[in-house]
């Protein structure tokens, strides 16, 4: 591998990270943890069924990006660690200790004995050096992943239960890399399967659930693995999961997911709506929501633009947009104003909410210092130029364009006229990558503040052509820390930064809901708002 950072996969570990962030995690809304509300204790056995909008079109969980095809085969693979959702914290899987350098270049991992796939081969310090060495052969759909080992000189493998994972430059993140799906590890053997192969076949993981069927645009069908032992720190119960099989249909039409779920059909269904909410409240039914950690869904500014140099202009934006009307009107009930950059379940998040006040005054205030004066029609101009915007959306969730008709209403009674422009989701990356763009609506799911790294450093990826300065220092200081306190000080520095000088808007924070059954038990979030379901039970 590349002796000093590849950037090219970090940026397009990002560029697809924004597209599958938005494209597929489109399940909406806010609230409980947990599902079902009976008595009794915890039984083995059973199906449960679980109806999702999409399917990937791969089942390797190092080369999927979408929720709807995550929630199934995150089940197959476990990793070196995971994360606590409420805390934060990375705790012990596979992985039952570690040691980090104190400049953060160097990652030590002591597995646990006795851990087999379900090929019946051994976990070993190899079989994790093999995955890693892999990932960068993945192709194009393996960018997150890659993003994630970005910059790894070696993985060595110190004896048969060690291994060491050495980077050019600092990388905190990494840690909590390891925690994610992208980083699952696979055996050897599935490791030598082509990208191709993995994503048609399938993948030999350790996890609690095997593959036994996968019919593209139709269903996942996995069943318990037998002899199970070797759980996340996290889980509740030890040993083989409860049922004995898992199966998910996918189900395009949200209507026909909903009435799935209200007849008793399907157990459980993903990305439910606004429209669909008063349907299933007050049946057998529990709506259970979260919020994505990560870059909330707002206007990614192409900083660069001549209007959009003016920090006077992006602050007038900023203070124009109405968050709360949006949240209230558009998204799933009680999704959250954006209060941050950051979701308010990413760890280490700051609430600025002072800094996101809704102020129409102070913005047509700011237009006119900025020398743009009301025109005729309503609209700013300056120098014969209006001051119009064209943002890029693409159609991937249904509150993209009322969320963008509603900016665009805000804006113009400030004077900011707004064309949307609709793209197609293959085109989306590209365009970032060019700057061809006023300023693009989405989001991006990660449970670590690195993120910001990922799309706001001027080292990186940076299409929102953020000039270089004090948010460059912060975000490669927080990547270069293993002090907790320190990164978290240094996260809410690069957060304050990006609101106060308004290099990006940010409007509602994207929730994950679900429609759960009242008869199924401990279907509960993980830190990234996705599933495991290794603990849950019917009943």
């Amino acid at each position: 591998m590349n002796a000093l950072p590849d950037v090219r996969s970090s940026r397009w570990a990002a560029l697809t990270a924004l597209v599958t962030s938005g494209v597929l995690l489109t399940a909406c809304g806010s609230g409980t943890d947990g599902s079902g509300s009976g008595d009794g204790p915890a039984k083995s056995g059973g199906t449960l069924t679980f109806a999702v909008g999409s399917d990937a079109g791969c089942v390797d969980p190092q080369q999927v990006g979408s929720n709807d095809t995550i929630y199934s085969v995150r089940q197959l693979v476990d990793s070196l660690t995971d994360q606590d959702p409420k805390t934060g914290k990375i705790v012990p899987w596979l992985a039952k200790s570690w040691d980090i350098s104190s400049d953060t270049t160097t990652f030590t991992f002591h597995l646990r004995s006795g851990v087999t796939f379900s090929d019946g081969s051994k976990l070993t310090a190899q079989v994790v050096k093999d995955n890693f060495d892999a990932v960068p052969k993945l192709g194009a759909l393996g960018t997150l992943a890659q993003g994630y080992l970005s910059g790894v000189k070696s993985t060595a493998v110190v004896d048969p239960l060690t291994v060491k994972v050495t980077f050019a430059q600092p990388n905190a993140q990494f840690l909590q890399a390891t925690s994610t799906h992208s980083l699952g590890i696979e055996s050897s053997a599935s490791v030598r399967r082509t990208p191709q192969q993995k994503c048609s076949d399938g993948v030999i993981g350790s996890g609690p659930f095997v593959l036994k069927q996968y019919v593209q645009n139709q269903s996942i069908t996995l069943a318990r693995r037998t002899g199970y032992a070797w759980g996340s720190s996290r889980w509740s119960k030890k040993g083989e999961a409860y049922l004995d099989k898992l199966v998910f249909k996918v189900v395009p039409e949200a209507g026909v997911r909903a009435g799935s779920l209200q007849s008793g059909q399907v157990d459980a269904i993903g990305s439910v709506g606004k429209a669909n909410e008063a349907a299933l409240k007050g049946g057998q039914v529990t709506l259970q929501r979260r919020a994505n950690p990560g870059v909330v869904f707002g206007l990614g500014l192409n900083n660069s633009k001549p209007a959009l140099k003016d920090a006077r202009v992006r602050r007038a934006i900023l203070l124009a947009v109405d968050r709360q009307q949006i949240a209230d009107t558009v998204f799933p009930t009680g999704t959250r104003a954006a209060t941050s950059v950051l979701a308010h379940t990413t760890p280490d998040y700051t609430d600025l909410s002072a800094d996101l006040p809704l102020d129409a005054a102070k913005a047509k205030s700011l237009l006119d210092a900025a020398g743009w004066k009301t025109g005729s029609d309503g609209i700013r101009t300056k120098g014969g130029k209006k001051l119009s915007l064209t943002v890029t959306w693409i159609p991937n969730a249904a509150t993209n364009q009322p969320a963008l008709e509603l900016i665009q209403q805000q804006l113009k009674a400030v004077g900011v006229q707004i064309t949307l422009r609709q793209l197609q989701i293959t085109q989306l990356a590209p365009t970032l990558q060019s700057g061809d763009y006023d300023a693009s609506w989405g989001n991006i799911t990660r449970a670590d503040p690195d993120i910001l790294r990922s799309n706001f450093s001027t080292k990186l990826a940076n299409f929102y052509r953020v000039p270089a300065g004090a948010l460059d220092t912060a975000l490669t200081a927080q990547a270069a820390t293993a002090d907790t306190a320190k990164r978290k000080q240094l996260v809410g520095e690069a957060q304050q930064l990006i609101v106060q000088n308004a290099y990006y808007i940010p409007v509602v924070e994207l929730q994950s809901q679900l429609g759960v059954a009242q008869k199924v038990h401990d279907l509960d979030f993980d830190a990234s708002s996705r599933i495991q379901l290794h603990d849950t039970w019917i009943g």
